[in-house]
């Protein structure tokens, strides 16, 4: 699979707007700021197939790519304060219209930082994705920021703050280093081929 061939398709600000799933579809979902353009555009070797922003909340559509036979489908980030009520209210809607619908979801990255312990909207999120038996794998962002033992005490810790933490897969990611970028692309390519 060519991964510097995945291409922008199109953005929806509305769950209503979205057309019927006629793919198999990978999400990535995560709190705002957490990395999910970051990772997205290093997964594809692009600099900005993803817009990266410092601000928070720029993720405010369901943006669909297109890589070979699959979609990747980028969620906007929750958990963000500083946008309007109503703002807030639309993303929500935006994200659980996506999850909720019948659509062909294979798998859900869910991103969440790994320097911090996940945020109540982190463990919500998680406890979603199980409690409607949808495929998800759970992404520390920010990996290359944490020193050897911090790593491992956050390890440790997560075990405690991730719900059924013992039966998900975790894999730990850094946009700056790499490291992770081929795990997610292998476990891509298994989604993709099976279909």
């Amino acid at each position: 699979m060519n991964f510097n061939n995945a291409k922008f398709m199109t953005s929806y600000g509305k769950f209503s707007q979205i057309p019927k799933s006629e793919r198999s579809e990978i999400a990535f979902a995560g709190r705002s700021n957490v990395g999910k353009s970051s990772l997205i555009n290093k997964i594809f070797n692009r600099k900005s197939l993803a817009r990266v922003s410092a601000t928070p909340g720029k993720t405010a559509t369901v943006n669909f790519f297109e890589l070979e036979n699959i979609y990747i489908v980028d969620l906007p980030g929750y958990g963000y304060a500083k946008v309007s009520k109503a703002e807030k209210q639309r993303w929500s809607s935006l994200i659980e219209g996506y999850l909720q619908a019948d659509r062909q979801l294979d798998l859900v990255f869910q991103l969440v930082d790994f320097r911090h312990p996940p945020t109540a909207d982190d463990v919500l999120m998680i406890n979603f994705l199980i409690d409607s038996e949808i495929p998800f794998v759970v992404v520390l962002t920010k990996a290359d920021k944490l020193k050897k033992t911090q790593r491992a005490e956050r390890l440790e810790k997560l075990q405690n703050e991730l719900p059924c933490a013992d039966q998900i897969t975790v894999i730990p990611f850094s946009a700056e280093t790499g490291e992770g970028v081929e795990e997610i692309r292998r476990i891509i390519e298994e989604i993709a081929e099976g279909q």
